[in-house]
């Protein structure tokens, strides 16, 4: 087990009883924490738990009821993020803070140069932003507008927004959901050459292998409270688990699927690429009744086209789809009417509607039929009496299913998600990113009902940049690389080393 420090001790960093309440909600109970110049601490904690809170209150994006923030010995203003900035704080948030319509290079500068000199984005910029993506590994075309990037190439741009400000504490959230794991190693070893210069992190992250290498201490929260610390070398990943949950953490057993007919076929199928988005080139894929099939590869490389394809929202420009052996005319209508189920790759952005209620949500794709409409009027008690049974059984935290789902934490929205998709009895379950920065408690919960869906006889893809989920899940494994698709490899057939290199596109070259 690695450990990372400067062997300073001088604290950069001081969150003092820091108390946040949202009406009866106590998000953050009397947190205080230290941070210390060349240290990695790594927060814990269940979806929910105030991790994000308390670092929405550290950056000023939120105003604590109670406590104070220091930031190298002076007290830092409350709810005010340009003097977090000043104070030399760069977060990378979980959800992206970014402006669609603007390029790459202009999210990045936006805020660090006066807005009338904005649109000349000098040579200067370039280059050290050139020399960022090639210190961290981290490509991305500068003049590409946001908007038409896929979402790891968003949370790219969001890491190095942070780093070329400077930051000398960086929180980072989740940093490496769309990374190789050979990318995820190159982005660690930067951190830890930053580190050994001085500078100091938070790391926020669900994946508890990369937290036994990467910190030094760690800090569990659990209900808004810290409810433990530890130094990472006298820990380990089941002891974690079980201090992030509060009780025995025991994972799904993943016995063999028992594979049937193929439910869903794509032979020599090509899309038309979506911007920088490569589309499918001749990608034949077949989905068997019984079989989870897990699709690996780096965000960006096709997998969003494929997506879009299963659920109706793209049609072949070439090759064929075909449903039981037979060809569909396709469109979203009639994939859920063929017993497609959609788990999408971003909740917030198309998984659920913000402000829309819980119950709205929950019959996004199913309004229209019995019970909740009849003669073309809504029946908002058979639908609110379905959202209860989906609270209920998928053990969704929630108020109640009349609040807005963005009240919701992400696990919890995920959940209800499930719960909509999957109580529908889908003949294919189309499972894009479903565990994104989920705790491991959510984790085990939403693998537990993917694997009783293919038992049950279902179909699923499963989608997914996070190489332990696709190896511990998948009954077989393909990979996606620029909009090609790897041979079929049964479980166990290939590391991790050497799915990545097929990741990377290089198993690609030597199977031509």
């Amino acid at each position: 087990m690695t450990s990372i420090s400067s062997g300073a001790q001088d604290i950069v960093l001081r969150l003092d009883r820091i108390t946040k309440r949202f009406g009866a909600l106590t998000a953050n109970d009397a947190i205080s924490l230290d941070l210390r110049r060349g240290e990695v601490i790594a927060l814990l904690g269940e979806n929910g738990a105030g991790k994000t809170t308390l670092m929405n209150i550290l950056f000023g994006q939120y105003t604590a009821d109670e406590g104070s923030v220091q930031v190298f010995g002076k007290p830092l203003p409350p709810g005010n993020p340009r003097a977090a900035l000043a104070a030399g704080l760069g977060m990378v948030h979980q959800h992206f803070t970014l402006a669609d319509n603007l390029t790459v290079l202009e999210n990045i500068q936006l805020g660090t140069v006066p807005l009338w000199r904005f649109s000349l984005k000098g040579t200067a910029a370039r280059a050290k932003l050139a020399r960022l993506m090639n210190d961290f590994g981290l490509r991305v075309d500068p003049d590409a507008l946001v908007g038409s990037l896929t979402v790891g190439e968003r949370q790219r741009v969001e890491i190095l927004k942070a780093l070329y400000r400077d930051a000398r504490i960086l929180i980072l959230d989740e940093p490496t959901a769309v990374l190789t794991p050979q990318e995820s190693e190159a982005l660690f070893d930067t951190l830890r050459r930053a580190v050994k210069a001085g500078l100091s992190v938070i790391f926020i992250s669900h994946k508890l292998h990369e937290v036994t290498a990467l910190s030094s201490r760690v800090l569990v929260l659990r209900h808004g409270r810290l409810v433990g610390e530890v130094a990472t070398r006298d820990t380990d990943r089941h002891a974690l688990a079980e201090l992030m949950v509060g009780a025995e953490v025991t994972l799904p057993s993943v016995a063999p699927g028992l594979p049937g007919p193929a439910l869903l076929t794509l032979r020599d199928v090509t899309t038309r690429s979506m911007g920088a988005a490569p589309g499918l080139k001749s990608v034949s894929l077949a989905l068997r009744a019984g079989q989870i099939t897990g699709l690996a590869g780096v965000s960006g490389n096709g997998q969003s086209a494929l997506s879009d394809l299963i659920s109706g929202l793209l049609t072949p420009e070439t090759g064929a789809l075909e449903l039981d052996f037979a060809a569909a005319a396709w469109s979203p209508r009639a994939a859920v009417a063929a017993g497609i189920a959609r788990i999408p790759e971003d909740r917030h952005k198309t998984g659920t509607i913000a402000d829309f209620s819980l119950t709205e949500n929950a019959i996004l794709e199913t309004y229209a039929q019995a019970p909740f409409s009849r003669n073309g009027l809504m029946n908002w008690r058979a639908a609110e009496d379905h959202t209860r049974k989906l609270i209920d059984t998928y053990d969704v935290r929630c108020p109640g299913p009349s609040g807005p789902i963005r009240q919701l934490s992400g696990g919890n929205m995920q959940k209800l998600i499930l719960g909509r998709v999957l109580e529908l009895g889908p003949k294919i379950v189309l499972a894009n990113q479903p565990v994104r920065g989920l705790d491991i408690g959510a984790i085990t919960y939403v693998h537990g009902r993917l694997l009783a869906a293919r038992d049950a006889g279902a179909a699923v893809l499963l989608i997914s940049e996070d190489l332990d989920e696709i190896m511990g899940l998948s009954d077989v494994i393909h990979v996606m690389s620029e909009g090609r698709l790897s041979p079929e490899f049964r479980r166990g057939a290939l590391t991790a080393a050497e799915l990545g290199l097929w990741m990377a596109g290089q198993g690609f070259s030597d199977a031509a």
